[in-house]
């Protein structure tokens, strides 16, 4: 009975470690293709817990019995402890929490330096922007816009942001943040308990493996830069709860965070260098950030779609647009312009009877976060 209370102590350790381990940025974890393991143990959870705790209870009395019965008592308290810190401690919706309320803001009201970066969305006529600096901290933003419920996301360690309707099954669902896989956020949803992939928005694991969430189309841009687009937008604005949290993010976007997991490659095509990703039907190719700011105007094609990415005259902003085949645009102050047509940063037509240009949805990412959920990638 004494070798059952030390199995079940080895048994429960070992057992919780791994459970974190495979969802958790530790060393060699987010390397693995661990995912279909890491949800075998979450979905067992309780089995595992009520044999293994089962076996201490068991085994203890003979074990407490012995000449060490100090010994004993620390297993138990250090089975506890791992326990606890594993579920609650380094959970990781434990560690970044939902803002209590949205707080939003139209441009005479907002208190968000205009320099600042965010994710902005529009739908249905209704507009609206989500700073980096606090939803890289929340991860998940749930609102309502243009009467569709959304989920705003960002995930620090890949540095990009999605937006999506948050529809399971044909209905509104909730997600919790659950960890991350190949250091790409996952949100876990209420009704089935699949796993979800912040980058995408396909499930990976679970009843859902293989569906995706309808996605929305987004700018990155500065605060000026969006309400000089979008001026009846409306802004989030900080929750004085997490003011300390958003300040430790205070560094980021300029990417010199001091995280290992955030921090920038300052040469192209490193790990933690930053592109722009494109994807076109099944093509899709990364621009490196360095080279668009050299050139501030890239015409080019993803696979069999010719497009133009194009960065704003404050360097931060950047949209990308598919255009005609053979057309060449050129930018000065903030216009593109083609043959006679001149267009603003929406695509929108600003010089007569043509067209509006077809956006097309370009994420800030970093390099080993695109090339892993975007393999056959080419690279400008």
């Amino acid at each position: 009975m004494r070798k059952l209370f030390y199995a079940g102590v080895a048994g429960i350790i070992i057992y919780e470690i791994a459970k974190v381990y495979f969802i958790m940025p530790m060393p060699g974890s987010q390397q693995m293709n661990s995912i279909d393991l890491a949800y075998f143990l979450h979905s067992w959870r309780w089995l595992f817990r009520i044999v293994f705790w089962s076996m201490i209870i068991l085994g203890s009395f003979a074990a407490w019995s012995g000449k060490q019965k100090w010994i004993t008592l620390i297993l138990l308290v250090i089975s506890g402890a791992v326990t606890y810190g594993t579920n609650y401690e380094m959970a990781a919706d434990t560690m970044f929490y939902q803002p209590s309320a949205v707080i939003l803001y139209n441009a005479s009201q907002n208190k968000v330096k205009d320099d600042r970066l965010v994710i902005g969305v529009e739908v249905n006529g209704e507009a609206k922007a989500y700073p980096i600096q606090y939803i890289g901290y929340h991860h998940q933003v749930r609102d309502v816009l243009g009467g569709k419920p959304i989920i705003v996301t960002y995930c620090t360690v890949c540095r990009t942001g999605r937006v999506f309707e948050p529809i399971v099954q044909g209905e509104q669902d909730r997600f919790r943040l659950v960890g991350m896989d190949h250091f790409n956020a996952m949100f876990e949803d209420e009704k089935t308990g699949s796993w979800w992939r912040q980058a995408n928005g396909e499930a990976i694991a679970g009843p859902l493996k293989g569906q995706m969430l309808p996605e929305l189309p987004i700018a990155q841009t500065t605060v000026s830069q969006w309400f000089a687009l979008h001026p009846n937008s409306k802004i989030m604005q900080p929750d004085p709860t997490y003011q300390a949290k958003y300040d430790s993010m205070s560094r980021y976007e300029s990417g010199k965070g001091r995280s290992t997991l955030t921090k920038t490659d300052t040469t192209a095509w490193k790990d933690k260098s930053w592109v722009v990703g494109i994807k076109a039907g099944n093509s899709s190719k990364a621009y490196d950030w360095q080279a668009l700011q050299k050139k501030r105007i890239i015409n080019d094609r993803v696979g069999d779609t010719p497009v133009a990415v194009v960065l704003a005259a404050d360097n931060k902003s950047f949209f990308a647009f598919q255009k005609e085949l053979g057309q060449e645009f050129t930018i000065k102050n903030d216009t593109l312009f083609a043959q006679n047509a001149a267009y603003n940063l929406l695509g929108k037509s600003v010089s007569g009877d043509e067209a509006d240009l077809k956006r097309i949805n370009a994420y800030q990412e970093f390099w080993h976060s695109w090339r892993t959920f975007h393999p056959d990638t080419q690279q400008y």
